[in-house]
């Protein structure tokens, strides 16, 4: 992916120095805020301005985006209702297809950056169905319109089109082409521009980053980016346990991603089936309405780092219990590279 379409020869010369292009005063490229935006990565990265203006002139409001940001899953699911979408038979048999496809790749990855196989499977599962549905949303106009017209976030998604911005320009890529998630969110494994530049690898070594269509490069970016978060290899991500009878647990559960709390304090207050953990290790406690009635997780250090990925519990969990399934589904039932 690294040519630029002739119809798009024009953008070309966004990744240059100004050039005296003339501006295209139309769409996005007329509003006094896209015009600051443009003046600050005329100043910070020396993009061309006209050549901006014609970008931003073909970039396009679209609502369906900003009516999905209103409601993610995330925020309006019950864990039973989340989990039934991306731990389910279909999944776990692609899973185990992609595992088995890509099994020396996978090896290559744990071995490199410490992350188990099924790990990183699993979150090629739950982002795209490993590559099956990575978005129908050009990148440009997903960011754009979230910038310029989501005012809760708009801070944020203004960082990421900068991001995006470079990244084309660093990747020899067409703005105006790469397609994603309504959130701008990119490739096999979902990344967005600024963790793309952070994170992505070249894991097939032909001297490209390339999320979009290289599952090499999709799995070992995917490791990279757990590695630098903190993953710890061979340590269990959650424990699903449960609480003796006098024990008052309101004041401990649903505090938070990041852990206030330890393996000690959970026992303390109660909590049973922490068996061989370390008092002092990490802990976060959910209460979830889940597919059998309540349960109780104990939510321990990789746990944590999964929502790094994707700031949300239900993420880790499903991500978590998808890897589960399919680590099984190759080493026989009771198996697993990922712990409970």
């Amino acid at each position: 992916m690294t040519h630029i379409p002739a119809r798009c020869a024009l953008l070309l010369i966004l990744f240059m120095p100004a050039s005296g292009a003339l501006a295209v005063d139309t769409g996005y490229a007329g509003r006094a805020e896209v015009a600051e935006f443009v003046a600050a990565m005329v100043r910070e990265h020396d993009f061309d301005p006209q050549q901006l203006d014609a970008l931003f002139a073909e970039a396009r409001r679209r609502q369906p985006i900003l009516d999905a940001i209103a409601r993610p899953a995330e925020r309006t699911l019950t864990w039973a209702e989340y989990r039934r979408i991306f731990v389910q038979p279909d999944r776990i048999a692609q899973g185990l297809e992609f595992r088995d496809r890509h099994d020396e790749t996978l090896e290559r990855a744990a071995g490199r950056y410490g992350v188990a196989p099924e790990v990183i499977v699993a979150i090629l599962g739950v982002e795209t169905r490993y590559g099956r549905h990575a978005g129908r949303w050009r990148v440009l106009d997903a960011l754009t319109t979230l910038a310029f017209d989501y005012p809760p976030r708009s801070d944020f998604f203004r960082r990421e089109l900068e991001q995006f911005l470079l990244l084309t320009r660093e990747e020899n890529q067409d703005p105006l082409v790469l397609t994603g998630s309504y959130a701008g969110a990119m490739g096999y494994g979902q990344f967005i521009a600024s963790s793309y530049r952070a994170y992505a690898v070249d894991f097939d070594g032909n001297g490209v980053r390339d999320i979009w269509t290289s599952p090499v490069d999709a799995i070992g970016s995917v490791a990279n980016y757990f590695a630098r978060h903190g993953w710890r290899d061979g340590e269990p991500v959650l424990r699903r346990v449960s609480a003796a009878a006098d024990a008052s647990l309101d004041d401990l559960t649903g505090r938070g991603l990041r852990p206030e709390l330890d393996v000690a304090a959970l026992r303390a207050a109660g909590v049973e089936g922490l068996d061989g953990l370390k008092g002092d290790a990490d802990a976060t406690l959910w209460r979830l309405d889940g597919p059998d009635g309540e349960e109780l997780v104990a939510g321990l250090h990789n746990f944590y780092v999964i929502t790094r990925y994707n700031h949300s519990h239900l993420y880790a969990l499903a991500v978590h219990d998808l890897a589960v399934a399919i680590a099984a589904g190759r080493r026989g039932p009771g198996e697993t590279a990922v712990g409970d």
